[in-house]
Order: C-alpha cells, then sequence, then structure tokens
C-alpha cells in the first residue's frame, strides 16, 4: 500500500494532484485536502512512499527542507512504534493512520498562492497479536494549514503547520422523537 500506484506501477503519490485541480480557489481547497489526507496517512511512516510523496506535492524550492524535517520528526517516532524503515509493523500488527478532511477555509487567495485551513477527523493507533507497545486506535480532530503556490506542475505546497481542534462535541441540539410509523 504505501507507495504503491495502480496498475501503471507509478508511485500513488503520483496521482495525488492529477491535472484535474484546477487553477482556482476551489482547486487550492481541493489541493490542500489531498495533501492533508495523505500527510496524515501511512505512507508518512515510509521512508521511501514518504520522500515520494512530498516530491510530488511540495515545491521545489522548499522540497529539501521539508523532506529533512520529516525525516526528523518521523524517523524517531517510526522507530518508538516499532516499525521498520518502511512503515510496516512487526507480522500481525496493523497501523492506523488516517485523517479524513472535514472542511477547507481559504485564509488567503491571490491566484497564485493560497493559505487554505483543513479541519480533519483522525485516526490512529498500533493494533495486533505481536506488539510490544500496543496503541488503541482513537480517534482525533485536527486543522492542517497549507501554504500552496501555483507552479506549471499545479499547486505545491511550500509550507505547513497542524494544530490539535477544534474538537466537536456530542452535546449538540436535541431534535426530539421520531415519530413512529
Amino acid at each position: 500500500m504505501c507507495g504503491a500506484g495502480g496498475s501503471t506501477g507509478k508511485p500513488a503519490a503520483a496521482d495525488l494532484l492529477g491535472p484535474e485541480i484546477p487553477h482556482s480557489r476551489t482547486g487550492a481547497q481541493s489541493a490542500a485536502a489531498k495533501m492533508a489526507s495523505a500527510f496524515g496517512s501511512e505512507q508518512m511512516f515510509s521512508t521511501t512512499a514518504r520522500h515520494q510523496l512530498l516530491q510530488v506535492t511540495v515545491e521545489p524550492d522548499q522540497r529539501s527542507k521539508l523532506i529533512q524535517d520529516t525525516d526528523t520528526q518521523y524517523g524517531p517516532f517510526t522507530k518508538q512504534l516499532g516499525l521498520d524503515t518502511e512503515g510496516r509493523p512487526a507480522a500481525g500488527a496493523t497501523l492506523v493512520s488516517r485523517t479524513m478532511p472535514a472542511g477547507t477555509t481559504i485564509r488567503s487567495y491571490t491566484g497564485s498562492t493560497a493559505d487554505v485551513d483543513v479541519w480533519c477527523a483522525s485516526l490512529f493507533g498500533l493494533t495486533g497479536a505481536n506488539v510490544s507497545k500496543q496503541i488503541p486506535v482513537k480517534e482525533g480532530w485536527l486543522t492542517m494549514t497549507m501554504s500552496l503556490r501555483w507552479t506549471g506542475d499545479g499547486w505545491k505546497l511550500t509550507a505547513y503547520t497542524q494544530k490539535d481542534g477544534p474538537q466537536p462535541t456530542d452535546q449538540g441540539a436535541e431534535f426530539g422523537a421520531v415519530p413512529q410509523l
């Protein structure tokens, strides 16, 4: 799964920001949401898949710095989880890392640049029979701010930040009883 594409044999990251993403506000939001989803996936725990993903999504001027930053961040965390350098857990174990965009907001848009907040739900955990440190899969909420620039190859990331929340509450409005039919 990590880095493998479809029948073409291309890395999965190669299709992430395909030509269907337009040069528009909506296109910037779509690109940011796709990037947020990919950056919260199991791909980020595999050195090879992470580098392929960043190669496709990051603006060339920022690429080597972001690769170095993410290697510094993910390398020790991957080791701490007991994963190998390609993000694989021990036999019988499962790593779950999913980020699902729930909404986007344009913070700024100039036509050639955009800052987009992507609000996401996430699932993360490590489970299985051979896990020395079992981490039950838990849900969370986060916001990624993606700074994008339009290039000849479409929307490319120049920087991103991530913070926790906002977390929705389950104390919403009461809708009353559903009538029996």
